[in-house]
């Protein structure tokens, strides 16, 4: 990940739930023109103002603000997906000549803006296709041992030993195929 050369116009204010953080950013950004950035995990989703205690309508008015109530709550996010957002605000912020207040209380983001993110590689399609063939596996698994364990119950016959050693087993050889294919 590429690091940022505009640190000393990006002011970063973190700390816990209810500690005043939203209020200082506003006024800070007001006195400095500058704008705001949420780094706060569930203020970036829609709909969820009131339960996360996200910017007022005058507040968002007030000063510009980022990344609030940006994503459908029924989307999926992530910290890598966060910091390009981010990313993308802050340049934009620095390309007007403005300062940025980066403020929340997920201290994942923060080190991610700070430190960045490790680069993980994506998995090769043979470990996709294997993943895929033991999730079905695990799957029909569970499904089986759900009908066999209710056939078990209803004749008092409970889950032994040799029965979980044999499924763990199984697990761990397909676990190592797994590991021998992505090492490979």
């Amino acid at each position: 990940m590429e690091s940022l050369d505009i640190a000393p116009r990006i002011w970063l204010i973190a700390g816990p739930t209810a500690s005043g953080k939203s209020a200082y950013a506003l006024r800070l950004a007001q006195e400095i023109g500058g704008e705001i950035v949420n780094a706060d995990s569930m203020q970036i989703y829609a709909g969820l103002r009131v339960l996360t205690a996200g910017p007022s309508p005058e507040d968002m008015a007030a000063v510009p603000h980022h990344l609030f109530g940006t994503v459908d709550a029924a989307q999926t996010w992530s910290v890598g997906k966060w910091l390009e957002a981010a990313m993308v605000a802050l340049r934009d912020i620095d390309h007007r000549g403005k300062p940025a207040v980066v403020v929340g209380g997920t201290g994942l983001y923060f080190r991610a803006l700070t430190h960045g993110l490790a680069d993980v590689p994506a998995l090769p399609p043979k470990a996709q296709d294997m993943i895929a063939i033991l999730v079905k596996g695990h799957e029909a698994v569970a499904k089986t041992a759900r009908a066999v364990f209710t056939v078990a119950d209803a004749v008092n016959d409970q889950p032994t030993a040799d029965l979980m050693t044999q499924r763990l087993d199984i697990h761990e050889k397909t676990a190592w195929m797994l590991r021998s294919l992505l090492e490979g």
